[in-house]
């Protein structure tokens, strides 16, 4: 299945300012991650994000808060953003394919994307938006995700799939700003 503008949404997961010093490759992670908001609102593809326990990992990272369209984040105590019920995602309804990014991959992206993939949505992960602290977490966490039925993507597959067509606009404009 390819991914569908008109049925899916971009799910930013816990990109917290405490954490992304922590991750492994944090600075190429982070670029790719407002690579993909950017692209997605220019889209005007539906992004939501959450942020697990604000408290003690603080808000979401400045340079991808900035990019983030207004009241479009979520605070949460479970790790899955389903558990959470962010947006609504534990109930049906809403689109049917979620694109994911974030982190960390074997904790608060796992428990998502396995509870989406239970609530029957099409679930794509973007490889290279994803991060954990040890690349051998981040490593386990994608073949578990692809295991259980999530497809393991690039922003670019996630871009082309978007756009879908060459003889656009928009097409023109998301190639020559994102597409380099």
């Amino acid at each position: 299945m390819l991914i569908d503008a008109r049925d899916s949404t971009l799910l930013v997961v816990d990109v917290q300012g405490k954490l992304v010093p922590a991750i492994a490759g944090w600075q190429p992670l982070l670029d790719h991650v407002i690579w993909l908001i950017r692209v997605a609102r220019k889209l005007e593809i539906q992004v939501l994000a959450c942020e697990q326990y604000p408290q003690g990992l603080g808000p979401t990272h400045p340079a991808v808060a900035a990019e983030l369209p207004p009241d479009c984040v979520a605070s949460k105590l479970h790790f899955s953003a389903v558990a959470g019920a962010c947006h609504g995602l534990d109930q049906t309804g809403g689109s049917g394919q979620v694109v994911v990014c974030g982190m960390e991959t074997h904790v608060c992206v796992l428990q998502t994307v396995i509870e989406l993939l239970a609530a029957g949505k099409q679930v794509f992960v973007v490889e290279e938006a994803v991060g954990s602290r040890r690349d051998s977490d981040k490593a386990l966490a994608l073949a578990r995700m692809r295991d259980a039925g999530a497809s393991i993507v690039s922003r670019e597959m996630v871009a082309f799939e978007w756009l879908r067509r060459a003889d656009s606009a928009v097409f023109r404009e998301v190639s020559k700003t994102f597409l380099r």
